[in-house]
């Protein structure tokens, strides 16, 4: 065997062998390809319950005394104390005195308007019981109750003409209305406490002088209280005054009840809220501090049909998933009120339906789906 014949053979019978496979493996057939089935998504669902759905409105707000009231004087003198320390903080009772003004000089020059409306009395007394018997006993009896450490009574009545000019020609009327007067700037002397509260802030304390006009400081109530929120103008129209407001704080577990008492009329251009006023009933609850943060729950409007569902299971603010015949299947849903974690549906789903109330990713309708059905139905 010659040289080329050992280089030609070898390559010829590795190409008749390539040959024979190819043929080979042409005359096998290709298996049927196989049939992919989906597996179901499980889903976490609730049957539908369509029923009356009380709306409520969260809001957030301060307490605030329904009464705050600044101290101004309007007469001058040195300020003096009174039943209670005139300072920060401090409580007091209605009716305390809570300070005065130096009233000596007050007390002296009304003793002596009553003193000159005295004497005029005494001067026309016996013209009254000669020419006037029947008014004798009264006038009589308001000479008497003229006391120089009480208030003065009221005048007689009197419809006599002659009795008035009388009286006039003595100066009765005249000095009987300073001595009103002088009554009226000694009360203004003394600043006695219109409510149960405390003092918030004080600008003079005793000992300093006080002018016409000075602030002498600010209390406030302790018997009437609010809470002041400011809510969207948009939710003015779903709220129910005729129900209670519940009131909490995240610092503390407890809660209290109060009312709508009023919804003020002016919008802030800013935010675009109007602030609402509720009033804390106090009877039996424990104390409110001014100032405290406090959520408010405000009941709002009933709607007669209607499902709550989580707002995650609304998909561009209008479709919801059914599971209808084990397949995802898209509607379309009317939203009537968003809430803070949920959405009221009031049309678009029915009694039965098997809602998904989960978030779900890279689905589509007509996939299949195993509802895992909520305890909570109908009621998240």
């Amino acid at each position: 065997m010659n040289r080329v014949t050992k280089v030609i053979l070898p390559l010829v019978i590795l190409g008749l062998g390539a040959l024979s496979m190819m043929v080979f493996l042409g005359l096998r057939s290709d298996p049927p390809p196989r049939e992919h089935t989906p597996r179901p998504k499980i889903v976490q669902a609730y049957l539908v319950d369509i029923h009356p759905v009380a709306t409520d409105i969260t809001a957030y707000g301060r307490v605030v005394s329904a009464q705050p009231l600044e101290l101004y004087s309007e007469v001058s003198g040195e300020l003096m104390s009174g039943q209670v320390e005139f300072q920060p903080a401090q409580d007091f009772s209605r009716g305390d005195l809570l300070l005065k003004i130096d009233d000596r000089q007050a007390r002296l020059r009304l003793n002596s308007s009553k003193s000159e409306l005295l004497s005029a009395l005494a001067m026309a007394l016996p013209e009254i019981k000669t020419d006037f018997g029947e008014a004798w006993e009264d006038w009589r009896e308001f000479f008497s109750g003229c006391d120089f450490d009480r208030g003065l009574p009221a005048l007689p009545e009197t419809s006599s003409e002659r009795l008035k000019l009388l009286l006039a020609r003595f100066n009765v009327y005249k000095l009987y209305y300073a001595v009103r007067d002088h009554e009226i700037v000694l009360e203004k002397h003394l600043f006695y406490a219109p409510f149960d509260g405390s003092i918030l802030q004080v600008n003079l304390r005793s000992g300093s002088t006080a002018r016409s006009g000075s602030l002498l400081g600010s209390i406030i109530s302790l018997e009437r209280q609010e809470v002041q929120v400011s809510l969207p103008a948009s939710e003015l129209g779903w709220i129910d005054d005729s129900r209670p407001v519940v009131l909490t704080s995240s610092e503390t577990a407890e809660s209290w009840r109060g009312r709508v008492a009023r919804i003020g009329k002016n919008v802030d251009t800013r935010t675009q809220t109007v602030d609402l006023f509720v009033a804390v009933d106090q009877h039996g609850a424990p104390p409110l501090l001014n100032g405290v943060f406090l959520q408010a729950s405000i009941p709002g409007r009933t709607i007669d049909s209607a499902v709550t569902i989580p707002r995650s299971a609304i998909y561009d603010d209008k479709s919801v998933y059914r599971v209808v015949d084990s397949k995802l299947q898209s509607c379309e849903v009317t939203v009537a009120r968003w809430e803070v974690d949920s959405a009221i549906v009031a049309a678009g789903l029915n009694n039965g339906d098997t809602l998904v109330v989960e978030a779900l990713q890279g689905v589509t309708a007509g996939m299949p789906a195993t509802p895992k059905l909520s305890s909570d139905e109908g009621n998240l």
